[in-house]
């Protein structure tokens, strides 16, 4: 009688893992609010032109250029955990300022400024925690598996949250739709307080002989180089953030594009991009099996085209609103679907090459120069909308993001089929 071998566990089946997700996912739905609440706030309420709508995206993401540095410092906090719940409750409190200066009739351009700056602080604080955290939930082999899970619900809050945000604008006002995100965050907080904590990563020996105790820049130039110098880590880093300084560009423009030159109202607005984000879903769903069949690398490269292409669709959106409306949420589909096959599959070859000991030195590296890239890109985009108009910006952005993909096309990833494989 043959002995059959024991199936993989798979990453729900960690209880820790579950509780994370859950936290995420309820994160995820209320960010979704926000994201169409703040900018239509400034447009709508306080008459915002395209530059100061670039600003005030550039805000969110301006924070993430001192990564390296808050990096550097969170490798030498072993209490992930703690951040974590540290960052939700700060983007918490500052969300509430909002719906509190509407009741008193104090909300102003410069007041949304700073909360979007203060916002972009917690979430920086999150994502350099979020490496070494996220490898204590669940096995190396289960990575894929992990991302698809968390991608599959960030997924579905772009199908239901623009959707639901845009009803409340409407009923509520998108100042009082905030609470809803705030809320968010408060659960979030919650349910990692309750995830039973585990031995951090950090403990792990250095192979390179780095001291905890090493100074602070001296840490951030051997992360900065670990980066550089390792091949598949650099090519990643390169795509991602030409990408992201593309999509951005383009991004910053949408609910503006949506909401003056398309004469969309808030309900219309949602409806589109809730619609699109089914693709997002389907990507989510699909990636395991997409990888399974044709290789990480090339799923990623295939996500990266993907991606940026239908921005540039957005720019020939007319006629009736249904028209416009189908117009925007077929680009939507697309996109999103796009953005997961790349993200899941290069997020997890990131968490498998990057050594235990220095997770957080290379995530602030990378965050630094990746998401750096996107409050320039928020900056470019308000001045070309201006300067030569939403719909020519869009599909400049569109069409030259796909350029990312050669980043890819000329590194080792191309040729990395499974995480199992060795990597360079």
């Amino acid at each position: 009688m043959t002995a059959t071998a024991p199936a993989t566990p798979t990453a729900w089946s960690s209880r820790r893992f579950r509780g994370f997700w859950y936290a995420q996912t309820i994160s995820q739905f209320g960010d979704r609010i926000s994201e169409i609440a703040l900018p239509l706030l400034a447009v709508t309420m306080l008459a915002a032109s395209p530059g100061e709508v670039g600003l005030l995206t550039a805000l969110i993401w301006l924070p993430y250029l001192f990564g390296v540095f808050v990096g550097a410092w969170v490798d030498r906090y072993r209490h992930r955990r703690r951040l974590l719940i540290i960052a939700d409750l700060i983007r918490a409190v500052v969300l509430l300022t909002v719906p509190v200066a509407y009741l008193l009739d104090l909300v102003t351009l410069p007041h949304l400024f700073a909360v979007a700056l203060l916002t972009g602080v917690g979430a920086l604080l999150f994502s350099m925690a979020y490496p070494s955290f996220f490898v204590t939930l669940v096995p190396s082999h289960s990575y894929v598996d992990a991302n698809s899970k968390l991608s599959l619900s960030r997924a579905g809050s772009f199908v239901a949250g623009p959707a639901v945000g845009g009803a409340l604008i409407q009923v509520l006002t998108a100042p009082v739709a905030l609470v809803a995100d705030a809320l968010s965050f408060l659960g979030s907080a919650l349910l990692l307080h309750r995830i039973p904590d585990a031995a951090s990563p950090s403990t792990s020996p250095d192979p390179a002989g780095t001291s905890p105790e090493l100074g602070a820049f001296r840490r951030i130039r051997e992360g900065l180089a670990l980066l550089l110098r390792h091949r598949v880590l650099r090519a990643v880093l390169a795509c991602t953030t030409t990408v992201n300084l593309f999509t951005f560009i383009a991004g910053t423009l949408v609910i503006l594009f949506a909401s003056r030159e398309l004469g969309l109202s808030a309900g219309a607005i949602g409806i589109a991009f809730g619609a699109g984000a089914v693709g997002g879903v389907a990507g989510a769903a699909l990636a395991p099996r997409v990888t399974r069949a044709i290789g990480l690398g090339r799923t990623a490269i295939i996500g990266v085209v993907l991606f940026p292409a239908p921005l540039a669709l957005m720019a020939l959106a007319g006629g009736t609103v249904p028209a416009k409306v189908a117009l925007l949420a077929a680009a939507e589909f697309v996109s999103s679907a796009g953005v997961m096959l790349m993200d899941i599959n290069l997020n997890a070859l990131i968490t498998t090459v990057t050594p235990d000991h220095a997770r957080a030195r290379i995530a602030g590296a990378y965050s630094t120069v990746n998401y750096g890239s996107r409050p320039l890109g928020a900056l470019i985009g308000g001045w070309l909308g201006t300067a030569i108009g939403l719909r020519p910006t869009l599909a400049l952005a569109g069409t030259a993001g796909v350029c990312a993909a050669f980043w890819l096309l000329a590194s080792p990833v191309r040729r990395i089929s499974t995480l199992d494989a060795e990597t360079p």
